[in-house]
């Protein structure tokens, strides 16, 4: 069983309009609501690739029950959905806070999207002691963990480093997505993967250079750095060696779950104990079948079946 931990859980609202525009009024052709968060996102694209995995974090008030029973309803995402042989089980820890929302505005016309992110319910103490008690049960029966996205209000900033320790004591690999002072104090814990963007990586250490960064990143803790560059693929950083991975054409749709499809398949990788240059072929084939889908968490199998054979991976001379 892989495990995906998002913290801060949301319920995602997509609504749908002719053209989006400023201080107007606009009527509304579609609204879709799903269970959100980057690790919900991740365990959906894991269950459509055939593997069992568990959701757990927070979920509260009438938004996270709504969260409960959509995750319920829900088959194995892909294009073909339910065809993955894979099943995510509900391990949400219940608060008295209320869900977040997130809010998404399409404009049909361009395919842009408008983002609007509530900050989360805030944690008590009692409230955060269940949760680690669910955890540590967890971990038990954990292949991998992902620690993915933001951390709700009255969780400390050094909630991923402590996650972190946790799971390493229990000889269970990790894998980290999140930004900020909680992806630095987290990189310290020494991750067996890190999974920052560009701007997240420089943020981290200073650099724009995404070899340089990702090689500084692995100094400062991480055991493996692999970087997404958007269009130009992903950087691998590891102790084994060093590669980049990159699309043989750009393809264009909706990047939301890109990041979140290459985090599914770097776990993936992981658990089938797959050499590095196949592991980040297979996220970078991912991250493009995700653009390709209309939500995030989906991903366009056609497109996964035919890229795969076809990235490109280029070893770069010296390991970090």
């Amino acid at each position: 069983m892989i495990l995906t931990v998002t913290l801060n859980t949301a319920l995602d609202i997509t609504y749908r309009v002719p053209r989006l525009r400023p201080h107007a009024s606009h009527r509304v052709t579609e609204v879709t609501e799903r269970p959100g968060g980057k690790g919900i996102n991740v365990a959906r694209v894991l269950a459509a690739l055939g593997h069992h995995t568990a959701v757990t974090g927070f979920a509260g008030g009438v938004t996270g029950t709504v969260v409960r029973e959509l995750l319920a309803a829900e088959a194995p995402a892909g294009t073909d959905a339910g065809t993955g042989g894979g099943r995510i089980t509900d391990a949400l820890v219940p608060i008295a806070g209320t869900t977040r929302r997130t809010i998404g505005v399409v404009d049909t016309a361009s395919g842009d999207t408008t983002q609007l992110n509530e900050a989360g319910p805030a944690v008590t103490a009692a409230e955060w002691a269940a949760f680690m008690d669910a955890y540590a049960r967890l971990l038990r029966e954990a292949s991998a963990v992902a620690l993915c996205g933001s951390l709700p209000p009255g969780v400390p900033v050094g909630t991923y480093a402590q996650l972190i320790r946790e799971a390493r004591a229990a000889g269970v690999p990790t894998l980290l997505d999140t930004s900020g002072e909680p992806l630095r104090r987290g990189v310290a814990a020494r991750p067996d993967i890190v999974k920052p963007n560009a701007e997240e990586l420089a943020g981290l250490t200073g650099s724009t250079e995404p070899l340089r960064a990702a090689r500084d990143a692995r100094r400062r803790g991480a055991r493996a750095v692999a970087a997404s560059l958007g269009a130009d693929g992903l950087l691998a950083i590891t102790a084994q060696g060093a590669w980049q991975a990159a699309p043989p054409e750009r393809l264009t749709g909706n990047p939301t779950g890109a990041g979140d499809a290459a985090v599914a398949g770097l776990l993936s990788g992981l658990v089938d104990e797959v050499p590095w240059p196949e592991r980040i072929a297979r996220a970078v084939a991912l991250s493009a079948a995700a653009v390709r889908a209309p939500a995030a968490g989906e991903f366009d199998r056609t497109v996964y079946a035919e890229l795969l054979d076809r990235i490109e991976v280029t070893e770069h001379p010296t390991a970090a």
